[in-house]
C-alpha cells in the first residue's frame, strides 16, 4: 500500500516506525486509524502513504461497514457473472435435449424453458454454447434451402398420409403409417405395422375417422395401397376413401416435396425416436410411438407454426364416420352405369374401361363442354374424362385417367396447388 519508505505516524506529525515494516492489512489499520482522529487532514494522509484519495475513502467506507475486517484482501472474482449461466439452467437445458434424442436445437429448448415458466431463459447462442461445451452438437445441421410452404386454411381441409422408411426390428420389420394434418401439422396416426396391405391401413384409418372424424380430402403418393404402379391412381382402398365422400389426391411422381409436410415429420421421427434406438418388435416400437406421438402434438415447439405445439391449431372434424353407407347416389342429369367384373361400363355401344377398383359400384358420366366428351365421377371425385371422337370405330375406349382431378372448386384448387409443388 503505497511507498513503502514511507513513515508511519502516531499523533500527526509525530514519525515512529517505516511502512515497509508493516504489513499491508496493517498500513490500511494505521492509515484509518489516523485519518478519523480530529483534525486529522486526509489529503496528506493519502499522498505520505502513497495511495490516492479515492483509494484512502475506500478503506475508510470498508472500515465504517465492517470494522477491522473490512480492510482484509477480498477475492477479485465477481460474485456473478454474467458470461457463464447458471448451473441449474444449463442442467435443464441438457434435460431437455437429451429428451428429444438430442434432436432439439436452441430455438426448441428457449420455447420449452419459457412455457415451463423457467426465469432468466438464455439466449439461443448460449444454449448452443452449453450443448457444445457438453459434446451434444455432434450432428452436423442441414438446411433444407429455400422452399415455399403450402398450407390449408383449416384443421381437416386435407391430411397427409403415407408409408415412411420400414426399418428391421429383432424380429420382423416395421411399416411406420403416418397421417398427418395438413393446416395443424397435428400427427394423427403413427402406427407400427407389419406390411403396407389394404387390411392393415383401412383397419388403421377406421378407428381414425371413429376418432377425429372424416377429413375433406387425402393426399398420398402413388404407391401400394392407395397407387397402382401399373398405371392406375386408384384402387380398392382410395375407392373406400372416396365411397366415404374423401377426396382423393396423388402427389407428382418422384416429387416427394408434394408431401413435404410427411417428410418433415419423418426427419423428426427419425431424429428424435428412430436413431440411436433398436426395437425388439413391432409392440415395442409402438410404445416408444406412443410415448413421443404426444410430446410432438403437444408440447414440441414447431417452427412452421411460431413455436406452438401443433394441437394448439387442430380440432377434429365435423364430419362423422359413418358405419354404414348410404347408397351412392348422382344427379338427375348424370348419365348412370355401374363398372363390371372388368372393370369396365357399356355406354353407346362401347365398352369403356373405368378400372377395377370401380367394380359393381355405379358411376356418373357428365356431358363436358364438347359434343363427344363426358366426365366420369365417382361420388364426389371427378375420375377422368371419357373422349368418344377419339375412338374411331372401334368397339372400345379407355378413360383418360392422367386427367382426372377432384370434383368441387375447393378440391380443384387444391389439384392446382399440389401440381404446382
Amino acid at each position: 500500500m503505497g511507498d513503502t519508505g514511507s513513515v508511519r505516524f502516531g499523533r500527526i506529525g509525530e514519525p515512529l516506525m517505516p511502512l515497509r515494516e508493516l504489513s499491508v492489512v496493517e498500513q490500511r489499520e494505521t492509515f484509518v486509524t489516523l485519518a478519523l482522529a480530529d483534525g486529522a487532514n486526509r489529503s496528506e494522509l493519502c499522498r505520505d502513504f502513497g495511495i490516492s484519495r479515492k483509494t484512502g475513502y475506500k478503506w475508510l467506507e470498508r472500515h465504517r461497514v465492517a470494522s477491522s475486517e473490512g480492510l482484509d484482501d477480498r477475492s477479485r472474482r465477481p460474485h456473478t457473472s454474467p458470461s457463464r449461466t447458471a448451473a441449474a439452467t444449463a442442467a435443464e437445458v441438457l434435460r431437455i435435449r437429451a429428451a428429444s434424442n438430442n434432436a432439439w436445437g436452441g430455438r426448441k429448448i428457449a420455447w420449452t424453458l419459457a412455457s415451463n415458466g423457467w426465469q432468466d431463459v438464455p439466449a439461443l447462442s448460449t444454449i448452443t454454447e452449453i450443448l457444445r461445451r457438453h459434446g451434444k452438437l455432434d450432428r452436423q445441421a442441414q438446411h433444407p434451402g429455400a422452399h415455399i410452404r403450402f398450407e390449408r386454411a383449416e384443421p381437416n381441409e386435407l391430411w397427409q398420409m403415407d408409408f415412411k422408411g420400414h426399418f428391421p426390428l429383432t424380429v420382423g420389420r416395421c411399416h411406420p403409417l403416418t397421417v398427418l394434418d395438413d393446416h395443424s401439422r397435428y400427427s394423427l396416426c403413427l402406427e407400427a405395422c407389419a406390411n403396407e396391405q389394404d387390411g392393415t391401413v383401412r383397419d388403421r384409418l377406421t378407428m381414425l375417422f371413429r376418432r377425429y372424424g372424416l377429413p375433406f380430402a387425402m393426399l398420398m403418393d402413388n404407391g401400394s395401397p392407395w397407387g397402382d404402379r401399373g398405371g392406375q391412381p386408384f384402387t380398392i382402398f382410395t375407392a373406400w376413401l372416396m365411397r366415404h365422400g374423401i377426396r382423393i389426391s396423388h402427389g407428382r411422381p418422384y416429387h416427394p416435396q408434394t408431401q413435404g409436410k410427411e417428410e418433415r415429420f419423418y426427419r423428426s421421427l427419425k431424429a428424435e425416436v428412430l436413431d440411436r434406438n433398436s426395437f425388439a418388435d413391432l409392440p415395442a416400437c409402438q410404445r416408444a410411438f406412443d410415448r413421443w406421438r404426444p410430446i410432438y402434438n403437444d408440447k414440441r415447439p414447431h417452427e412452421a407454426l411460431g413455436l406452438r405445439p401443433p394441437a394448439t391449431r387442430y380440432r377434429p372434424s365435423p364430419r362423422a364416420f359413418c358405419e354404414t353407407l348410404p347408397p351412392i347416389e348422382y344427379g338427375p342429369d348424370d348419365i348412370v352405369r355401374r363398372v363390371g367384373d372388368d372393370g369396365a361400363i357399356s355406354f353407346r355401344n362401347r365398352a369403356i374401361r373405368i378400372g377395377r377398383a370401380f367394380r359393381k359400384q355405379p358411376v356418373a358420366l357428365r356431358p363436358g363442354s364438347d359434343d363427344g366428351v363426358f366426365d366420369v365421377h365417382y361420388c364426389v371425385n371427378r375420375i377422368g374424362r371419357l373422349d368418344l371422337r377419339n375412338l374411331g370405330g372401334t368397339a372400345c375406349g379407355v378413360v383418360d385417367i392422367a386427367r382426372a382431378i377432384p370434383t368441387t372448386p375447393q378440391a380443384q384448387h387444391q389439384q392446382q396447388v399440389e401440381n404446382g409443388l
